[in-house]
């Protein structure tokens, strides 16, 4: 049974939605202020325009925007404003200057995972 336990805690590398779950956890939050860089957009929009752009690698649902719109909002990197609209309050979110700081920080470090990827992918292609 001990044995048994430490192969279910054991991820398969060899999944495809081990590794998109993965990148997926990581890419949300990063698209979310890519997507309030360019305009202020309310959640569910948000989720969709980050669906769109990612050609829908990261789909991110209720559960997961709205609880990461709430930490940008108390981390000072987005703020809202309310507006009704039928009958129901929806908040728009505007992207701050210290948001736009911390994209492109982001947009840095994504970077830097990209070459190194690419690097990757060299290195495949010589021992192939």
């Amino acid at each position: 049974m001990n044995n048994m336990r430490k192969q279910a805690d054991v991820p398969d590398l060899l999944s495809p939605v081990y590794w998109n779950s993965t990148i997926k956890m990581s890419l949300s939050k990063f698209f979310i202020l890519c997507v309030l860089n360019e305009q202020d957009l309310h959640g569910y929009d948000i989720a969709k325009e980050v669906e769109r752009r990612t050609d829908g690698c990261c789909s991110p649902r209720e559960g997961t925007i709205y609880p990461v719109l709430k930490q940008f909002t108390e981390g000072g990197y987005v703020t809202f404003e309310s507006e009704i609209v039928s009958g129901r309050e929806r908040k728009i979110y505007t992207i701050t200057q210290t948001g736009r700081e911390a994209f492109k920080v982001g947009l840095g470090e994504w970077m830097k995972i990209t070459r190194a990827l690419e690097d990757c992918v060299t290195m495949i292609e010589k021992r192939s």
